[in-house]
């Protein structure tokens, strides 16, 4: 915790940079900011109101590129039961709320799993919590990491309820009046099916934002794809947004310099899918040196016709774009906007690019099935 500038340094210099920073006195992600340098970090405490040492800011050390997961659970003071560990697709650093996130999770392993599952379990009952109970890990070089326990119900609970076919909420409304969480037999059950959550943005309403995420939540829905794959469930949840991911057709790759080597699986699959890649020169340079062949775009600075121009002309039917922030000379905001604007899927991150591919590839190789949910529900096991 820190009251004013030398305090800060003091701490970054005990726990290095990137670093997350945040008011005590804000709730939620508000205000919470990712900071990279010295510079970042003056900028934030100078323009912060009302610190003082009962009014704090809290600094933690940021775990870049770590994988966040979340769990609830259900517990009556004594026991807890977990449904399930849902895995978020964008990186720790992302807003919980705006992060796409699958259920069951396809990347960690199973010894963390059960670590998440026993972490769970032990805090909602150290706690004493009755009724339901959100905890937010990061995996990050291979150690769980909780950043945060919340002794109520969470936006995932519906989603949840939904994929596992437990209505989590009744049972803990009864348990709240007076039931155990014995009286319900509870138990794991094996899902097969996948289930993607994904956030609803309101950017079309505001043409001047740049609609990069971060630790602020900015999303205000979400909506839940549900498939017998996971790559199915993820283009299912992006058509549910009103932000279709095309099966064919061009895809504009420009990358920041730190994402280029999380790039390349994605680009090789968009390749692989006949996609026609067109690039900026640095991306572009990246991708032939690693065996991927793109067309050089220009970006706005350099002349025309550019890249602005193929999104008007609807030469682009998806862009992928990381930004690339503080090191750069230029803004590249315009692509993101642009995309925005004339209604063209982009996406920000190189998890989802992945993700996108993978959901893509599987609308390529068959139709929708349509099940209803107690189908989905009916081949749980136990």
């Amino acid at each position: 915790m820190a009251s004013n500038l030398d305090e800060a340094l003091k701490i970054t210099e005990r726990i290095g940079y990137p670093l997350m920073i945040r008011p005590s006195y804000v709730l939620g992600g508000r205000a919470m900011k990712i900071i990279l340098d010295e510079e970042m970090l003056e900028e934030y405490v100078t323009k912060a109101v009302g610190v003082s040492p009962d009014r704090p800011l809290l600094l933690d050390k940021f775990l870049e590129d770590a994988i966040e997961t979340e769990a609830d659970a259900i517990s009556d003071g004594v026991d807890a039961f977990v449904p399930a560990v849902m895995q978020h697709i964008e990186y720790a650093g992302i807003h919980s709320g705006d992060s796409a996130c699958v259920i069951p999770s396809v990347v960690i392993a199973k010894e963390h799993k059960k670590t998440i599952y026993d972490y769970t379990r032990k805090i909602a009952m150290e706690l004493k919590v009755v009724g339901l109970m959100n905890i937010q890990y990061a995996i990050y070089e291979d150690t769980v990491y909780i950043l945060e326990a919340n002794p109520r119900a969470s936006r995932t609970v519906p989603l949840v309820s939904k994929v596992c076919n437990i209505s989590m909420a009744r049972i803990a409304t009864q348990i709240l009046l007076g039931q155990k969480l014995s009286d319900f037999n509870l138990k794991k059950r094996t899902i097969k099916h996948f289930g993607v959550k994904e956030a609803v943005f309101p950017f079309n309403m505001f043409p001047s934002i740049d609609p990069l995420l971060g630790p602020e939540m900015r999303s205000t829905g979400e909506v839940l794809g549900m498939a017998d794959s996971y790559g199915m469930a993820f283009f299912k949840s992006q058509e549910a947004t009103q932000s279709p991911l095309p099966i064919k057709g061009t895809v504009l790759i420009t990358i920041a310099d730190r994402d280029k080597d999380r790039i390349i699986d994605s680009s090789r699959n968009f390749r692989d899918m006949g996609f026609r890649i067109l690039s900026t020169g640095g991306t572009r340079q990246f991708l032939a040196e690693n065996g991927i062949e793109a067309e050089l775009i220009l970006k706005v600075h350099q002349g025309r016709p550019n890249i602005v121009d193929a999104i008007k002309n609807k030469e682009i039917d998806l862009v992928v774009n990381t930004p690339a922030g503080r090191l750069s000379e230029y803004d590249d905001s315009y692509i993101r906007k642009n995309a925005i604007k004339y209604k063209v899927p982009y996406i920000t991150t190189t998890s989802a690019a992945r993700s996108a591919t993978e959901g893509i590839k599987e609308r390529q190789l068959g139709e929708y099935k349509v099940r209803s949910i107690q189908e989905y529900h009916s081949a749980i096991e136990d």
